[in-house]
């Protein structure tokens, strides 16, 4: 596909339906998200049956005016890029029967892009950085669902070094902001409740502390905060929230940088570090980052770091660069939607694989 240059990417692996057409990889003509956040607010989380329906309301009248923004029309598209997964199944399969039917109509390519891996992705939109100069890097995908850590020898190679054994970290924050009657999602509350707290006020214990351990682990912190707030003998003040928000980010974010940081000693070629996924966003994580690790780092922009479908174009057209002309990859790539990820072989092909 060496003539390959506009990629329609779709996303609907949760609550978020997004829409966007890259060039390039890298050049975002168009992304639009229509978010499901104050429809699930009321259930602090998401409901998977009401997140299908609404994928399945909005998707077509979503991918239509994300072309219109973009000033192209559906002949001028190489390529559809849609989340295989994982995520919710029921979400996902919205999702994948859309870009099907939208590529057999077409008469374009179908390329199934990993919904965690993408998220690398997203911290590279809009930079225009030679891959020489990039790769091998390390990246670090950070969200509700995933804490994973890979070394990448390119834009499509991940071998994955280390994971979350428990909860995610930002599963974590969400529960730690519900069990301090904070609102959902709960990482920017806590984050915001934090700026005006002590970060030494509440001793938080180091989880995984041995150096030589590179998984991440987080439940072991979520129940030391809910046993402070059991213990809290009167309804907590805003002062006492704050420097219990300020001192469990500063361990939980702490963490992150911890094992990045050894992991960088062990990985001494890798040339830099990326940072994605919706805690990337955390600015206290950029700062600690930054003053920890001599790598250059490069995070997401703000609206890259959540869900989108501008990542999953961008990979999308890495995956399907490095398949090359006349290679059978697409062609026999898996397009059925997956909601487990799959730490072994996984359900992804790497290009040249089929």
């Amino acid at each position: 596909m060496a003539g390959l240059l506009i990629i329609l990417g779709i996303e609907s692996s949760c609550d978020e339906t997004a829409a966007a057409v890259v060039e390039d990889g890298h050049r975002v003509m168009a992304s639009l998200v229509a978010s499901q956040t104050e429809i699930h607010m009321p259930f602090g989380g998401v409901v998977p049956e009401v997140a299908a329906r609404e994928h399945l309301r909005v998707i077509d009248p979503l991918v239509q005016q994300a072309l219109n923004e973009a000033g192209v029309k559906f002949a001028d598209l190489d390529a559809v890029a849609i989340t295989q997964g994982p995520g919710l199944i029921g979400a996902l399969l919205v999702g994948v029967a859309y870009a099907k039917g939208l590529a057999l109509a077409l008469g374009k390519p179908l390329i199934p892009v990993d919904h965690v891996h993408a998220h690398v992705h997203g911290a590279l939109l809009g930079v225009e950085v030679a891959a020489r100069d990039l790769f091998p890097t390390l990246a670090l995908v950070v969200s509700g669902g995933h804490t994973n850590l890979y070394r990448m020898g390119s834009p499509t190679e991940f071998a994955l070094i280390a994971s979350s054994i428990d909860d995610a970290c930002g599963e974590c924050f969400d529960k730690v902001a519900k069990l301090l009657g904070l609102g959902y999602p709960g990482g920017a509350e806590i984050e915001r409740h934090a700026k005006g707290g002590n970060v030494k006020a509440v001793p938080m214990p180091r989880m995984v502390s041995e150096r030589a351990r590179l998984e991440f682990s987080y439940s072991g912190l979520k129940t030391f905060v809910a046993n402070v707030v059991a213990a809290e003998q009167a309804p907590i003040s805003a002062a006492r929230r704050s420097d219990i928000c300020a001192s469990f980010q500063e361990e939980a974010l702490g963490q992150l940088v911890r094992k990045l940081t050894e992991a960088v000693r062990r990985y001494p070629e890798a040339r830099s570090i990326l940072v994605a996924g919706g805690v990337a966003a955390n600015q206290r994580l950029q700062e600690l980052m930054r003053s920890s690790i001599a790598l250059p780092a490069f995070f997401p922009a703000l609206r890259y770091c959540g869900d989108n479908a501008a990542m999953i174009a961008a990979y999308g057209y890495h995956l399907a660069r490095a398949a090359g002309d006349g290679n059978s990859w697409l062609a026999n790539a898996d397009w059925d939607a997956y909601s487990r990820y799959d730490f072994g072989e996984g359900k992804e092909l790497s290009p040249g694989s089929g």
